[in-house]
């Protein structure tokens, strides 16, 4: 007579379980990689903005009547805020200057920092 017997050997479902298990860890280390990127995208993000801000700032002092002769069109920093370091230089002089804006924040890899260069016309 034949054996007509349904289902799964130990074998197979060990198997099964092995696969699984490899694929849950997988998916664990993957999460951890992600949440990491997440908060790094967070606080660069945090750093552009904070150097826009300032080119902003930089922009509207440049705008002074006669233009470019505000006392706060002029290099600065380093000021601190929120964890962020900026400072900015105004260079060169004539009709176009060149503005560069450095804002450094730590990592656990320690500090970096995000540039922003523009030129304003005087």
């Amino acid at each position: 007579m034949k054996s007509t017997s349904r289902g799964f050997t130990l074998i197979e479902v060990l198997v099964a379980i092995v696969v699984l298990t490899i694929g849950i860890i997988a998916l664990a280390g993957s999460s951890s990689s992600v949440t990491r990127m997440i908060g790094r995208g967070k606080v660069e993000t945090r750093a552009a903005q904070a150097a826009a801000r300032r080119i902003e700032t930089l922009r509207l002092a440049a705008e002074a009547h006669p233009r470019c002769s505000d006392p706060k069109f002029a290099s600065g920093g380093p000021v601190i805020s929120g964890g962020l370091s900026q400072s900015w230089q105004v260079l060169e002089t004539g009709t176009v200057r060149r503005v560069r804006v450095a804002v450094t924040y730590l990592t656990v890899r320690g500090p970096r920092t995000a540039m922003l260069e523009t030129r304003m016309i005087c």
